[in-house]
């Protein structure tokens, strides 16, 4: 698995709405890609979002950054909507689960 992580902060006054179309239209994306396994997206009390997804393996998450219409909409978040972002990628990370059995 490769674990990518993309935190980040929307500019002040940033269009709501386009912003809300362009990731709806990214996630239906993302899910049609090869190696594609999960996208889950959390915004912190503060407005701080933690974005993860899940591919199977680094080449896949590359093919994903390299996509011609998702390159065109990262072009639109750095010029229109983000304040700041950092990504961070992890190639095979340490999982450790647990899963409640009752009876």
């Amino acid at each position: 698995m490769f674990l990518v992580v993309f935190r980040n902060r929307k500019r002040a006054g940033m269009d709501a709405a386009a912003y809300a179309a362009d990731a709806a239209r990214m996630e239906a994306l993302a899910r049609a890609q090869p190696g594609y396994l999960a996208f889950k997206s959390y915004t912190a009390d503060d407005g701080e979002v933690v974005a993860l997804s899940e591919w199977a393996d680094e080449a896949s998450a590359r093919a994903w950054g390299r996509q011609f219409e998702h390159a065109q909409v990262q072009q639109r978040g750095r010029a229109e909507y983000y304040a700041d972002y950092t990504l961070f990628a992890c190639a095979n990370p340490r999982v450790h689960r647990y899963e409640r059995h009752d009876p």
